[in-house]
């Protein structure tokens, strides 16, 4: 989602001219294909003190608005690079989004140490 918590609804629910990716200039942002940008902000952020029944069907709502989404991919790797720590972007929530920094972290640790390990069996 492209708005923070505290954005106006409204802003959100105002449908954003569409660029098609061919048509778009290399300096337009990549969130101006969003399909979010015509939803509520609401479906893809909390409110405060929401119960867990009603979070899970507004996630699984907000996913199903990322899965059609021609830039959830950038919208993703947005969210996995600031780090976003609310909200469902590209597809995943906050807490899903930790699991697979999480992942990141150690796959890039992992490939860290067998690096050091192949020079330190080529130097010896």
């Amino acid at each position: 989602m492209l708005q923070p918590p505290h954005s106006s609804l409204q802003v959100a629910a105002v449908p954003a001219q569409r660029v098609p990716a061919r048509d778009r200039g290399q300096d337009a942002p990549w969130h101006t294909e969003a399909v979010c940008r015509r939803d509520e902000a609401g479906l893809f952020f909390a409110p405060s003190k929401e119960p867990t029944a009603a979070r899970l069907s507004r996630e699984e709502a907000a996913k199903r608005v990322c899965s059609r989404c021609p830039v959830m991919v950038e919208c993703r790797e947005h969210a996995l690079l600031q780090p976003e720590p609310y909200g469902v972007w590209g597809g995943l929530t906050a807490a899903e989004r930790r699991v697979v920094l999480a992942r990141r972290r150690r796959r890039d640790l992992e490939l860290k140490k067998a690096a050091r390990a192949s020079a330190n069996r080529m130097a010896g």
